[in-house]
């Protein structure tokens, strides 16, 4: 595994060998090391799913199913615990998962078979609980858009998780869900400062950008949670409480938090990352996040309630009450309704 200097637009510039395949040869690109510096094109590989929907069965993961349009993210954040699910389809977790893209053909008339089927019960879908189902890829293809209509049309409870401003485009149904309480949205946030996000998250939409949206969809109707994170001890743990604050004034609804969790490939992945960009603090860096997650980062699993251990892990939460506290003091409770779904799918009003 060779090391190379900076991708434009990308975060990572290793392939970790894929740990299903002893026989893989992996190098770090494509192109010849003189040509490093130029961009790295993404390669849209179609794929022909079955199924849409995914039952969640991690009894950590808050949600009931799932939906990802791609697999694989352009979106290139170093620590993305998705990036080992690219393992599953041949891929490296490194920059095969950022320029490999799965994209999910006939995504919608599958979507709309499922649903329509009389043993599905109205439940909320989340887009994604993977990769961004906004990412750049998306303003093109628009299979997000395909799946919203689908989903709209049968009054289905949909969640998102994101952190791409992309979501203003479909502001015009998410409105009308809304009304009806079908539609939450989990706005991704790791930071304030943007040369910082520039190299952790390359082609995710700016910070600025991220609160703007979540003032546009709070004035729309549309309750936005603020999931702040990953908050990486040494780098940018100490916005914490800005983030929080900077939310609330944006007319979030909620916020959580989320430490970093890196495990197997992506502790290689961000190890490399780090000695690139932040030489001087790298080290250090590495050691505190391993104590936050009690040194072992050989565990392929990921828990989105995981808040870590150790002191990062009490101090990150003492933080974290004391800025809810202060900037959230009162959570109204936020139930999808599941009365429509019915009616829309069958066409018939229900007496009860």
């Amino acid at each position: 595994m060779r090391n190379f200097s900076n991708i434009k637009g990308r975060g990572s510039t290793i392939n970790p060998a894929n740990r299903f395949d002893d026989t893989s040869i992996h190098d770090a690109l494509y192109l010849e090391d003189e040509e490093m510096q130029g961009d790295v094109k993404t390669e849209i590989i179609p794929v022909y799913p079955k199924t849409m929907i995914n039952k969640v069965t991690n009894p950590d993961v808050p949600m009931e199913y799932s939906m990802n349009p791609y697999q694989g993210c352009e979106h290139g954040c170093v620590y993305c615990y998705a990036r080992v699910t690219h393992n599953y389809w041949g891929y490296s977790a490194g920059l095969d998962f950022e320029t490999k893209i799965l994209v999910k053909q006939g995504a919608a008339e599958v979507l709309e078979k499922e649903i329509r089927k009389k043993s599905w019960q109205a439940a909320p879908i989340v887009l994604s609980g993977n990769t961004d189902c906004y990412q750049p890829i998306e303003k093109e293809l628009k299979v997000t858009r395909s799946l919203i209509e689908v989903l709209y049309r049968y009054r289905n409870p949909t969640g998102f998780i994101t952190k791409n401003a992309m979501i203003l485009r479909d502001l015009d149904i998410l409105e009308e869900m809304a009304k009806d309480q079908l539609v939450y949205v989990n706005m991704s946030i790791s930071g304030i400062d943007e040369t910082k996000r520039r190299f952790l998250e390359p082609r995710t939409s700016s910070y600025k950008n991220r609160f703007r949206t979540i003032e546009k969809l709070s004035s729309a109707g549309i309750p936005v949670r603020v999931l702040v994170g990953p908050l990486i001890p040494g780098f940018n743990s100490h916005e914490l409480m800005d983030i929080i604050k900077m939310s609330a004034d944006s007319g979030a609804h909620d916020c959580t938090y989320l430490p970093v969790r890196l495990k197997g490939d992506i502790a290689d992945i961000f190890k490399d990352w780090a000695e690139r960009h932040y030489p001087d603090t790298a080290d250090k860096m590495f050691r505190l996040i391993a104590d936050l997650q009690g040194g072992d980062m050989s565990d392929f699993k990921y828990s989105m309630k995981t808040k870590g251990k150790g002191n990062w892990s009490k101090i990150l939460k003492q933080q974290y009450v004391l800025a809810k506290k202060k900037y959230f003091p009162t959570v109204e409770p936020f139930e999808f309704n599941r009365s429509l779904h019915k009616q829309y799918k069958t066409g018939q009003l229900s007496l009860f």
